[in-house]
């Protein structure tokens, strides 16, 4: 995409580590995503933190001119914000909440390297969107090969008989940013949702919003 060109998204929320990692390679794709953000006039949705990928990512974007919002659970403020923030930050009570409040900003979700935190919450959008609950992009920025893994998990799953293959491609990677984007950019759902997604009763989800996007 040109320099400085719009995107159909708005926001964008990144599920990303408070921690740096050992390599520097994962620094390097956190700037590089939020520089690509940045390109694109997208904002960002994130966890709220100041360090470890958070931090990085949240930076760029704002030093960028780009809006940012952190959602971040009361209890995780002493251990996920150190000094100033950028932005803006809710405090939300938990965690479940977080991640409704986070859904419910974006427009797609892409995750960077992480922990547990990182994947249970990518694994979350993944499974509403089977579920039907929303139709938005999901993505893994698939640095290094971190996530190749969890990828061949998927795989497996398929093979299987646990996961159906249109399901399977609700999951969308890349090893880097601007080929994220732009696939993300061009998804189009395709599998059967479990149940309907009107049907879904998403004042249950944090007030979840009740649209196709």
């Amino acid at each position: 995409m040109e320099e400085g060109s719009s995107s159909k998204f708005k926001k964008i929320c990144v599920f990303c580590g408070s921690n740096p990692g050992h390599r520097e390679v994962f620094s390097v794709a956190a700037t590089q995503l939020g520089d690509e953000l940045v390109n694109r006039k997208i904002d960002l949705v994130y966890g709220g933190g100041s360090v470890g990928l958070m931090g990085m990512i949240s930076q760029r974007v704002f030093d960028g001119g780009c809006h940012v919002l952190g959602v971040i659970p009361k209890a995780l403020v002493p251990l996920e914000i150190s000094g100033e923030t950028v932005g803006d930050v809710r405090i939300v009570s938990d965690m479940h909440e977080r991640k409704a409040e986070m859904a419910r900003e974006s427009d797609a979700f892409i995750a960077l390297p992480g922990g547990y935190g990182t994947m249970e919450e990518v694994l979350e959008m993944i499974t509403w969107s089977q579920l039907g609950i929303h139709k938005k992009p999901v993505g893994l920025l698939n640095v290094d090969g971190y996530y190749n893994s969890l990828l061949a998990l998927f795989d497996n799953g398929v093979k299987e008989g646990f996961i159906k293959p249109s399901a399977r491609d609700i999951v969308l990677s890349a090893t880097n940013a601007i080929d994220l984007l732009t696939i993300m950019e061009q998804y189009k759902p395709e599998h059967e949702h479990v149940a309907p997604h009107e049907s879904w009763q998403m004042e249950q989800l944090g007030n979840y919003p009740n649209k196709g996007t």
